[in-house]
């Protein structure tokens, strides 16, 4: 593939909500252009972009795909993501790379939850966009339902450029606003002058000359339109709208002249910002300029080992060179460049400023790391993912696959930054993060079939402790005979609450030497001992304290274990004398949801044992929720918010203290745990 100028490139994201029809859009986008000689079925799993095995299997993105699909000499990259909440994390990848933005909307269904959330994350990035109607051959499509719910939402800077002719199985073609000779059908011509008027009113108030003329009465031509309306979709004033059927492949030569016509190339961006030694640099898009290039997707290929996505953003990207990699501040050998097509690479001896390729083998970049030439070092601004809402414990499926454990997950890490794996302290727990069970279940199946290392998921165990609220004196005798010297350790302990989150206190009243000093530290070796093993539900005991008041000793058999062992006994006894409780984690929680879900959210929240602390109107529609909860109950949380507010609704939860669990739950919560640890036997 020859290079091609930053003039005449378009970098540009699909983006939909899920099920909308970005993949078998992009698949026709590529079969009109020529670099397919058949249209590939998601059914079928033979599209170009949906290469994984686990997107071929759920018949559904799970990953952005990069395609490149020249039309007219110029090269169009398009980045194609997936549409489920799970893997916003692509999305985010993909939106900090391109340039401009397709909007696919299903005609059927009109604005969706995921198409208002992906939305905005465009206006975060001022990004300009299309709107492409999909599927007007379906069965309740209907075009002008479809373009109210996009005013609506929207606002009147979305504008049709094209007007459908017929819908549903009558559709048949669309009438270009923007040419004065399409032809029109008898049927449509008053809504197509009427449509036709709108789009020169909206093309004349984001260009001043063109007002002018509108003003005066003077005819717009063609050419003045399409430069107008270029101008006025990058400055963010106006959003064409366009109609088609992806499988039919109406509609698609037309999108492909309209991203060309109206979106704009790396040149029409722009300069960007990168921090140099001496402080922020402005980076022009100029092939003659230092080389700066972001990674924004990493992928673990069978074929050329580790995959580095990236863009450039300044000078020349060779191959066979020696770059930078300025947060880490190694050097990395740049083998062969690619370009990238799905799952299939072309070799290319460089790419231009402005432009998106791949290399492979990489040994220290990783996702949002910049290279550059060692002696112009800098660094593009990184990509921000969000945290993750959702955890599950990980184990190793079996002894083979302990070994490959934490590689596979520093591996997944790395090709899906949108992962976490943490350790609980408190549970010894190892935690894999993200953005929904689905998110996880697809990270597991990834590392078994690229890293050979099955995982299972299950429930984080959560972190109960074990307290008293009364008292309790209690003795233990530690006494063995078995020929020879035997073992002796006599103990009186005296159990007692602390204050909550006081922690442990051992002391000692002993008089008169009944248990002598140098045993002493033995008791309390004892005793802190059984504190971590717990004493009702395996569970660490705090915030109690243990007194030593007594005891005695054999002149021969006693020893510091056998007083080690009496304490030990003697504090598990004592607890379970002195009223015991068990403690559990209680999480403040921030929930934002549209105003009408709140009523829902506030209702379930008190299902789930959780006390509200506050409602908050956040002027835009949503209401923020604050409350406490305990973290048993919220383990799910996520799954569950997503159901209750259609996807809208978004949570935070971080640790606030511990509580008393309520007596008609002890029982269940010790049982669970005995179960749990016999299953993990």
């Amino acid at each position: 593939m020859p290079q091609f100028s930053t003039e005449k490139l378009r970098n540009v994201v699909l983006m939909s909500h899920s099920g909308a029809g970005k993949t078998i859009l992009s698949e026709a986008m590529l079969h009109t252009a020529g670099v397919t000689n058949r249209l590939g079925s998601i059914e079928d799993g033979t599209t170009v972009s949906d290469f994984e095995p686990e997107e071929e299997r759920r018949r559904g993105s799970v990953q952005t795909s990069v395609i490149t699909c020249p039309w007219r000499n110029i090269k169009i990259n398009l980045l194609d993501t997936p549409g489920y909440a799970d893997f916003r994390g692509e999305v985010i990848s993909a939106t900090r790379v391109a340039d401009a933005a397709v909007m696919v909307i299903a005609c059927p269904s009109g604005v969706e939850v995921g198409t208002t959330q992906l939305w905005k994350m465009a206006d975060e990035r001022n990004l300009p966009r299309v709107v492409f109607l999909s599927k007007m051959d379906r069965e309740n499509a209907d075009f002008e339902r479809a373009m109210e719910s996009i005013t609506q939402r929207f606002g009147r800077e979305c504008v049709p450029v094209q007007i459908p002719i017929g819908s549903e199985a009558n559709f048949s073609g669309i009438v270009n606003l923007l040419d004065p000779k399409s032809q029109a059908p008898d049927a449509l011509a008053d809504q197509v002058a009427a449509a036709r008027e709108r789009l020169i009113e909206a093309v004349a108030e984001a260009d001043d000359d063109l007002a002018n003329k509108y003003l005066e009465g003077d005819e717009i031509t063609q050419a003045e339109m399409i430069a107008g309306l270029k101008q006025g979709v990058i400055a963010g004033l106006i959003t064409p709208v366009m109609v088609g059927a992806s499988t039919a492949e109406i509609g698609v030569k037309e999108l492909l002249d309209a991203i060309l016509d109206f979106l704009p190339s790396p040149a029409d961006v722009g300069s960007v910002i990168a921090v140099a030694a001496d402080g922020e640099t402005s980076l022009p898009p100029n092939n003659d300029g230092p080389l700066a290039a972001l990674v924004f997707k990493t992928a673990a290929d069978q074929f050329v080992g580790k995959l580095s996505f990236f863009r450039v953003y300044s000078g020349n990207f060779s191959s066979d060179s020696q770059l930078w990699d300025a947060n880490t501040s190694e050097t990395e050998r740049i083998g062969q460049v690619f370009v990238v097509n799905g799952k299939e690479q072309e070799a290319v001896p460089d790419l231009a400023t402005g432009d998106i390729g791949a290399t492979s083998k990489l040994n220290s970049v990783i996702t949002g790391h910049t290279l550059c030439a060692r002696e112009n070092q800098m660094i593009l601004k990184d990509l921000e993912f969000p945290p993750p809402v959702y955890q599950m414990a990980v184990f190793p499926k079996s002894q083979v696959d302990v070994d490959k454990m934490s590689s596979s997950l520093a591996r997944i890490v790395e090709e899906d930054p949108s992962l976490t794996v943490t350790r609980d302290p408190n549970t010894l727990e190892t935690l894999l993060g993200g953005l929904g069970d689905t998110h996880l279940e697809i990270a597991v199946e990834k590392m078994k079939r690229k890293f050979g290392c099955e995982m299972v998921l299950e429930l984080p165990k959560i972190a109960y402790k074990e307290t008293v609220a009364g008292t309790a004196k209690v003795e233990y005798r530690h006494k063995k005979q078995s020929g020879g010297h035997g073992q002796y350790g006599h103990v009186w302990l005296e159990i007692e609450p602390l204050e909550r989150g006081s922690g442990f206190q051992f002391a000692q009243t002993v008089v008169g030497g009944s248990v002598p000093r140098e045993y002493i530290p033995s008791v309390e070796k004892g005793v802190s001992k059984a504190m971590s093993d717990g004493a009702i539900a395996g569970y660490p005991i705090v915030d109690v304290k243990a007194t030593l008041i007594d005891g005695s000793f054999h002149t021969v058999d006693s020893s510091g274990i056998c007083f080690e062992i009496a304490g030990a006994h003697a504090l598990v006894m004592g607890v379970q004398q002195a009223n015991p409780v068990l403690l559990e984690p209680v999480m403040q929680v921030h929930v934002i949801v549209p105003d009408e879900f709140a009523g829902d959210i506030i209702g379930d929240m008190n299902a789930k044992r959780g006390r509200i602390h506050g409602m908050a109107p956040q002027g835009d529609g949503t209401t923020l929720v604050e409350a406490d909860a305990p973290q048993a109950e919220m383990l799910r949380y996520a799954t569950d918010l997503r159901s209750m507010t259609q996807g809208q609704g978004t949570f935070s939860m971080e640790f606030d203290h511990y509580e008393q669990v309520p007596a008609h739950l002890l029982d269940k919560v010790i049982e669970d745990s005995r179960v749990r640890e016999e299953a993990r036997a």
